[in-house]
């Protein structure tokens, strides 16, 4: 079993908030795929980085998570290459823990 987690911005890099409808649509895909999603919305999570220039940035994310019984890499590759493209994103966050049910 493995626990995928999302993180995605809730805004772009100009500040503007992305349309609550992204989200659902997103919500509906994971759904529709996996049978179920745990989203973390009511407080974002906040993210903090250094690029090269040393600058720190700041994201405010939200983190949806599906749990699958097997690990399609392949997928999992194309569908963050997509949600990079509808977030505007040169990078997201798409990571995979092995859980044991207990």
């Amino acid at each position: 079993m493995h626990l995928v987690q999302l993180l995605l911005p809730l805004c772009d890099e100009q500040g503007h908030r992305f349309e609550t409808a992204l989200f659902a649509q997103v919500r509906q895909e994971l759904v529709e795929r996996f049978g179920g999603l745990t989203a973390y919305t009511r407080a974002p999570a906040r993210g903090v980085w250094a690029p090269d220039d040393g600058q720190p940035v700041h994201d405010d994310l939200v983190v949806y998570e599906v749990m699958a019984e097997t690990l399609d890499r392949a997928w999992w590759k194309a569908y963050r290459k997509d949600l990079e493209r509808r977030f505007r994103q040169d990078s997201l966050v798409v990571r995979a823990h092995a859980v044991t049910l207990l």
